[in-house]
């Protein structure tokens, strides 16, 4: 197998305990280990993470960007997810 072959991985850094995981770049790798292994001497080379995630470029699922519009209308007509439907009593503070 040479490197013209070898699948493309995402990279997800997370830089600290709490925050979430970031996309930081992508990795050609022959296996799973050799792109947690790339990953870690590209991206964490000054210590920046305390975790990696890397996935597999063809196996993310994503929706359409031209599908937007259609693809998140549903919520829009379901009234009851939004605060302002509901009457807050007097006295609460902090909601």
């Amino acid at each position: 197998m040479n490197e013209k072959e070898w699948p493309l991985y995402e990279v997800f850094i997370r830089s600290r305990s709490g925050l979430s995981h970031r996309h930081a770049g992508s990795v050609h790798a022959a296996d799973d280990q050799m792109a947690l292994d790339h990953a870690r001497d590209t991206y964490t080379r000054r210590m920046e993470g305390v975790s990696l995630w890397v996935v597999r470029s063809d196996l993310i699922v994503a929706s359409d960007p031209a599908d937007t519009s259609a693809f998140f209308a549903p919520a829009e007509d379901k009234i009851y997810r939004h605060p302002t439907f509901y009457k807050i009593p007097d006295g609460v503070e902090n909601l």
